[in-house]
């Protein structure tokens, strides 16, 4: 029986906010570790463009770069599948970053195949709307606007999904959507993650670690927003936000249309955090995840996750360290090449090149070879 819908919420094209999970694209790179041996890398650090021309990548060995990945790619903070991506693979996920862009039609529609689905389960539970933008504050007032929709929703034991969340994590700004919350019949609060599969089978060992490691960022940063240990402070200080700017007339119109009087983001960001301190939301009680198969929609299995803080507390240092510049990117270890496989930019990883060495510390003996 199809749920009735409750509210409206704005489409994440209109709100610029949006963290499709990449498990599709990893569905093409699923494959048994001892089917076939890997590619030989390519003799050269350079991939052809959209014009044929190749183009060259960032050298990190070269020692010459003083700025921080943050401030390299202009980052004003990260998504949650930024970091499950570096759990698959971070030098694949800086790679990405480099060549933005550089997605083979199969994948593209594979990942099109996913997003129709998600889109498909958000229109259960609620209609979207589209409200023109016209700055950044603008975009985090659509963020706003839909949780305030849906925490009415969710205090009366309701289902909601595509739910945003963001919190400083080791000094950098995550940000994410959850794909589902809703309660069980035990009274829990459960998060409940959509995987869509390109073939009837269930992920490998490493990919349903990345997925775990993903909803378990998930429900460290809700935990963080009910529990009134995001601030606005925070979130100024790394979105450059300016609170006292007037929002636009399309936003205001939507925020009136939802019974919310407020002139500026500042207004806004300050319903936003009353009522989710002051709404009584529990913390994330249970962690589910859903595979599915994109053709079917048929259910191939589902994972019920058990969250170990102490362990994504670990993982997440580890993998900030590389975004705030303390260290190099790192690729996979030996005994999980077989990813290399498939990886669209096996052929010019330096990581592979150099058998798994850091860059800097094969510099030395470049330079003493010339």
């Amino acid at each position: 029986m199809a749920e009735t819908r409750e509210e409206e919420t704005v489409s994440a094209e209109a709100s610029g906010f949006s963290d499709l999970s990449d498990s599709e694209f990893l569905d093409l790179e699923d494959t048994q570790e001892s089917s076939t041996s890997h590619n030989k890398p390519g003799p050269s650090s350079e991939l052809p463009g959209k014009d044929g021309k190749l183009i060259s990548l960032p050298r990190w060995k070269r020692g010459l770069d003083i700025l921080s990945p943050m401030e390299q790619f202009h980052l004003k903070y990260l998504y949650v599948t930024d970091l499950s991506t570096q759990n698959w693979c971070e030098q694949q996920m800086v790679y990405g970053k480099e060549l933005p862009g550089f997605l083979t039609p199969e994948k593209s529609s594979v990942l099109d195949t996913g997003a129709s689905i998600h889109l498909a389960r958000e229109l259960e539970v609620h209609d979207l709307v589209t409200v023109p933008i016209t700055s950044k504050e603008d975009a985090w007032a659509i963020k706003f606007l839909n949780i305030l929709s849906m925490i009415p929703t969710l205090q009366s034991e309701g289902r909601i999904r595509e739910f945003p969340v963001f919190g400083e994590v080791e000094g950098v700004l995550l940000v994410g959507v959850i794909d589902e919350l809703h309660y069980t019949a035990r009274g829990e609060l459960e998060l409940a993650e959509l995987k869509t599969r390109r073939h009837p089978v269930l992920p490998p060992d490493a990919q349903r670690k990345k997925d775990c490691f993903q909803v378990s960022l998930y429900k460290y940063i809700f935990d963080a927003m009910v529990q009134g240990k995001v601030t606005t402070a925070s979130l100024i200080h790394h979105t450059k936000l300016c609170p006292e700017k007037p929002l636009g007339p399309s936003v205001l119109r939507h925020a009136r249309q939802g019974g919310f009087s407020v002139k500026s983001l500042g207004d806004l960001m300050e319903l936003v955090f009353l009522s989710l301190t002051l709404s009584d939301l529990p913390v994330i009680d249970m962690l589910k995840i859903e595979y599915i198969h994109q053709e079917t929609a048929t259910v191939l299995g589902t994972e019920i996750v058990a969250f170990e803080e102490t362990e994504v507390r670990n993982k997440v240092q580890h993998y900030m360290a590389y975004w705030m510049g303390h260290r190099e990117p790192q690729g996979v270890d030996v005994e999980e090449a077989w990813k290399c496989r498939t990886c669209t930019y096996a052929d010019i990883c330096e990581w592979r090149k150099s058998g798994g060495l850091p860059n800097s510390m094969l510099e030395p003996q470049a330079e003493k070879a010339k």
